[in-house]
């Protein structure tokens, strides 16, 4: 179940994030390869957020999933979350880092 977690400067007051939530949770589970109903998507707006030294539009997210995260999976969610963030909240994808998570890559601690 992958969850997609943003926080950005970006005031969401107003907003209408519906067609957001919609276009990146069908691109998250197209991209890692879930069905949509296991997709959660967190949007936090309004927060203070300083990034190259000053307060321009900005977005850090970070995605978990169980499997399924690739070097290029990690690629290709970083170019169309950036362009979707950028499209419908106007922050530039060279001011939007994203952190991805795989647990199926974590070791498992030992039972001995």
């Amino acid at each position: 179940m992958p969850c997609l977690y943003i926080t950005t400067n970006v005031n969401m007051e107003g907003v209408d994030t519906d067609p957001f939530y919609s276009e990146v949770t069908k691109t998250v589970a197209s991209v890692v390869g879930r069905p949509q109903n296991l997709v959660m998507v967190v949007l936090k707006g309004s927060i203070e957020i300083v990034f190259g030294g000053n307060k321009e539009a900005a977005a850090y997210a970070e995605i978990v999933s169980m499997g399924g995260i690739t070097k290029q999976v990690k690629r290709q969610l970083i170019a169309t979350i950036g362009s979707i963030l950028h499209s419908h909240f106007s922050i530039h994808p060279s001011r939007f880092i994203l952190k991805v998570f795989d647990m199926q890559a974590l070791p498992l601690p030992s039972k001995l």
